[in-house]
């Protein structure tokens, strides 16, 4: 199948594009991350992505906008359910741009995190699949987390240490949040 892979970051990336060209898939990527604060590192995140896409030959498609307000109006209110809103606005615009651009299928990088709701994210993807009738292409990429942590280091990739809005960062780092 053309998929069209939602790429969160590079280092999320490195083994989902790896099972995906073994499976014969051609893939592009695609950076749409509205999550991402502050901007310094929704830009570190982003270069981080096109340094690995252009050292494993990927085509990446990128949204450069930084919609920080439109992000935070959604998820303000009910910080507790902003994985929810997330995953369905970065997960449109890819399907989106999938239909857009002809491809069969589209997917996501978060899907080889441990740390996020796999059943949330396939419930989304399929229900978008729908409405843009394309394919979901699901796969538990988390058995390859330590492979993937591994060549990330290997090419000197830089690792974020939280998932991305400010929310994780202070659940991440602010005494007593956990």
């Amino acid at each position: 199948m053309n998929i069209l892979l939602h790429i969160c970051c590079g280092n999320c990336a490195i083994y989902p594009v790896k099972i995906l060209r073994q499976q014969h898939h051609d893939v592009t990527g695609y950076f749409f991350n509205n999550n991402i604060h502050p901007y310094l590192e929704f830009k570190k995140r982003l270069e981080t992505t096109q340094q690995y896409a252009e050292q494993v030959n990927l085509p990446l498609i990128v949204r450069n906008e930084y919609p920080l307000e439109a992000f935070l109006s959604h998820v303000a209110t009910a910080p507790e359910q902003r994985c929810r809103y997330c995953y369905r606005s970065r997960l449109e615009e890819t399907a989106r741009a999938a239909a857009d651009g002809g491809y069969e299928a589209f997917s996501t990088t978060l899907l080889y995190s441990r740390y996020q709701n796999h059943d949330e994210i396939i419930e989304t993807g399929q229900d978008l699949a729908r409405i843009f009738q394309l394919t979901f292409h699901y796969e538990d990429y988390r058995v390859g987390w330590q492979e993937g942590i591994r060549i990330s280091k290997e090419m000197n990739l830089y690792r974020q240490q939280y998932c991305g809005c400010i929310y994780s960062e202070k659940d991440r780092y602010h005494p007593g949040t956990h």
